[in-house]
């Protein structure tokens, strides 16, 4: 196959493919290698009879750099397929999204036009194509749910995807509220945004707690005994600091010395305390999460709004992606919210007809 030296200006890009955000530092690093050591891998184009020119099927990336670095001419090779647009669109995502060139977002609105434009695609076709799995390919979809806001940090890196994949899950008006606690530095990291988003999922749409006013005298008895019997539990728990304390100032050869014969046994011991006092701390992580969210819910009742990526339906157990520690285990699924006089119809989406309906969205459970 030929390779020749076409002017940059008889070259565009193809409007309809899949990669829209190009990092510009790392674009620019790219330019300043180009310039001092030139182009290692030509970009492909073909012949474009409608538009006239080349249009790039692959190394749009290349094609930027060398506008940037100010370089008239680019080498290319010019193909000549008869493959469908489809096609070529589909042949530009395998080769970004397994080099992880392409943003999430870029991925999501990728899959989701495969879906919706070749008939009778289903995610899990779709998945096995650019080998992934059924689960990356819904997690991705479930990523269109996010508002413009929220997708903008996702493109950026400065939300993760295990994040923003919690956030889609909350209404329009909580993300806004969200995403304004998390402008303000309210979260340490990712992790935290996970639990208080995953959080807030759980509380959005009902109600979170029982006002005290609304209470029978019986109901407010049992709180306050629930409220002094958890509180004293862990109150105690510092009186085994102490003991603990005192064992991590021991002397390891005398220790050896005064546990003869049960050192093992002892260890295993402490094993069991120090997997309980984890278990414990993400569970007081899970409800500090819980605490933050009950405030947002309550300012912000929309009703859980239609998916974008997906008909709404019951979902299916997830296949699991991560260890999960066991007090962040699903729990019994909390009474479906009222819908409000008159709710927010979801923006339309296209569909080809006769399309078998994707599988319900994978829920991700916070880890520890």
């Amino acid at each position: 196959m030929a390779i020749r030296t076409i002017a940059i200006d008889k070259i565009h890009r193809n409007e309809r493919q899949p990669r829209e955000f190009f990092e510009p530092v790392a674009l620019q690093e790219l330019a300043d290698s180009i310039k001092r050591f030139g182009l290692m891998q030509p970009i492909e184009v073909r012949r474009d009879k409608d538009a006239g020119g080349f249009e790039i099927v692959a190394g749009e990336r290349r094609w930027r750099a060398h506008q940037l670095a100010e370089i008239s001419q680019i080498k290319c090779i010019i193909t000549d397929d008869d493959l469908s647009e489809m096609e070529r669109f589909k042949r530009s995502v395998a080769e970004n999204i397994n080099r992880a060139d392409m943003t999430p977002m870029e991925e999501a609105r990728a899959f989701r036009r495969i879906l919706d434009e070749q008939e009778g695609a289903v995610a899990k076709d779709v998945a096995k194509e650019f080998g992934k799995s059924s689960q990356y390919v819904m997690l991705r979809l479930a990523l269109l749910d996010l508002t413009e806001e929220v997708q903008q940090h996702v493109n950026s890196g400065a939300i993760g995807t295990q994040a923003a994949v919690q956030i889609a899950a909350l209404t329009p008006g909580n993300q806004r509220a969200v995403m304004a606690k998390w402008a303000k530095g309210a979260f340490a990291g990712d992790n935290e945004l996970v639990h208080f988003a995953y959080a807030l999922k759980q509380q959005q749409g009902q109600v979170v707690a029982m006002l005290i006013e609304d209470m029978s005298p019986e109901e407010r008895t049992e709180r306050q005994r629930e409220r002094t019997k958890t509180r004293n539990s862990i109150d105690r728990i510092e009186q085994v600091m102490g003991l603990l304390e005192e064992l991590a100032k021991a002397d390891p050869m005398k220790l050896a010395l005064a546990l003869e014969g049960e050192v093992q046994k002892r260890l295993d011991q402490m094993d069991r305390v120090a997997d309980a006092v984890a278990k414990a701390r993400f569970n007081m992580r899970q409800a500090k999460a819980h605490a933050e969210a009950r405030e947002i819910a309550r300012l912000n009742p929309d009703v859980e709004h239609q998916s974008l990526a997906a008909p709404a339906k019951p979902k299916a157990p997830a296949e699991p992606q991560a260890p999960v520690e066991p007090a962040a285990q699903a729990k019994p699924a909390a009474p479906k919210p009222k819908a409000p006089a008159k709710p927010k119809p979801a923006p339309p989406v296209k569909r080809a007809a006769a399309k078998p309906a994707p599988p319900a969205k994978p829920e991700l459970v916070p880890t520890a």
